[in-house]
């Protein structure tokens, strides 16, 4: 049984309610408690231990308390006997809700907040934390209750996949899911069609060849998986078309999508565009897993 907590943040929003539903019922897949946290929004310079009943940052706490309540409600709806604990934090909204997921199984937050001072900006902090955190951040939008039994994982280089296929082959088998690869490429081949390229030495590029080739590389990619999970159903498929546009199609029939994200020379999160532009346009949950986790 897991012990390390999954953490979803909240600010009041229906977007960060429909994170807790999510949060809670992973956490009772993996047998892991729940940890809801809330930062208040104070304004640049407001004095944080200056709570008083009558200050605006007393009333920015109150909302992050009852924020924290509600989540406390709707967990407990969705995963009875869960067990649950809550805490609002102090500092940066950003930075307190990633740095509370050090340690965690993962750390859930909405797509947006409820905005304003009112409330944490949830939209620019899931961002910040869905590229930050040390553990996977999962951002979830929308409707969540539809299921449809699939996981989807989007794969550009099989030689730094790690990271986030053991995580989605994970969610598959926890889920009762078949796991679908996917892998697409847009103009120029990706890494894993790189050994037939022949545009840049004058020679036209065969397109069958090129998917072709990316497909023997995907299965090569995956057979220490499908060894790792033989209960796991497993789907791959390449695909022609932009990557962020591609995985956010395929958001709109699968339970999750999972992408990875790599750190840079210093260490440091590599913000990619394809990330963004699947996290603007999904219709469903993502899951951002960093390197190495």
């Amino acid at each position: 049984m897991a012990t390390r907590p999954v953490v979803v943040a909240v600010d009041g929003s229906e977007e960060s309610l429909l994170a807790v539903e999510w949060a809670a019922l992973e956490a009772r897949r993996n047998g892991a408690p729940l940890r809801i946290v809330s930062v208040p929004a104070l304004p640049p310079r407001m004095r944080a231990y200056d709570t008083g009943p009558h200050t605006v940052a007393g009333a920015l706490r109150g909302v992050s308390f009852h924020a924290v309540g509600e989540a406390l409600t709707r967990a407990r709806e969705v995963g009875p006997g869960l067990l649950v604990d809550a805490d609002v934090l102090t500092g940066r909204p950003a930075l307190a809700v990633t740095d509370s997921g050090a340690g965690a199984l993962m750390l859930v937050v909405g797509a947006r907040g409820a905005g304003g001072f009112a409330a944490m900006f949830l939209g620019s902090v899931s961002r910040y934390a869905a590229f930050h955190a040390s553990c996977p951040v999962v951002v979830v939008r929308e409707d969540t209750t539809a299921v449809h039994r699939e996981v989807a994982v989007g794969i550009r280089d099989p030689r730094d996949i790690d990271a986030p296929l053991g995580f989605a082959f994970e969610e598959a088998a926890k889920r009762g899911a078949t796991l679908v690869a996917v892998h697409s490429w847009y103009w120029f081949p990706s890494a894993l069609a790189a050994s037939i390229v022949r545009e840049m030495s004058g020679y036209p590029a065969d397109l069958d060849e090129i998917s072709a080739d990316a497909s023997r590389s995907l299965t090569e990619a995956l057979l220490i998986w499908r060894e790792k999970y033989p209960g796991v159903p497993v789907r791959q498929e390449v695909v022609r078309g932009h990557p962020a546009k591609v995985l956010a199609g395929y958001s709109a029939h699968t339970d999750l999508i999972v992408i990875g994200r790599h750190g840079g020379p210093s260490g440091g999160p590599v913000v990619g565009a394809i990330q963004h532009a699947v996290l603007n346009h999904a219709h469903g949950p993502v899951a951002i897993v960093p390197a190495g986790h």
